[in-house]
């Protein structure tokens, strides 16, 4: 979580873990999110989702509330090499 936005009343800071948790959950039941953790010192943590740009925007605009994103796109294997196929064959003509 965003250390700016914790509330300091350990109750009101539960309440918001859980509140963030049941959300996963749900997107990980729905399939919106493949997986999802967090750092054991809960500094950061990760989320994956196979999704496109404009989906994956419109999924994380309820999460601003708890968190501070720094998002990277990954290719498969099997993109990269499409990739590397594709720019070979341009680089021989």
């Amino acid at each position: 979580m965003n250390p700016l936005t914790v509330p300091v009343n350990p109750e009101e800071r539960g309440k918001l873990w859980v509140t963030m948790l049941e959300m996963v959950k749900a997107e990980l039941k729905s399939g919106m999110l493949t997986d999802w953790g967090v750092w054991f010192d809960l500094s950061g943590g990760y989320a994956f989702a196979d999704t496109d740009e404009v989906a994956l925007h419109a999924a994380i605009l309820k999460w601003m509330p708890y968190k501070v994103y720094d998002i990277k796109p990954v290719l498969s294997v099997d993109q990269v090499l499409a990739n590397i196929k594709k720019a070979a064959a341009a680089a021989t003509k």
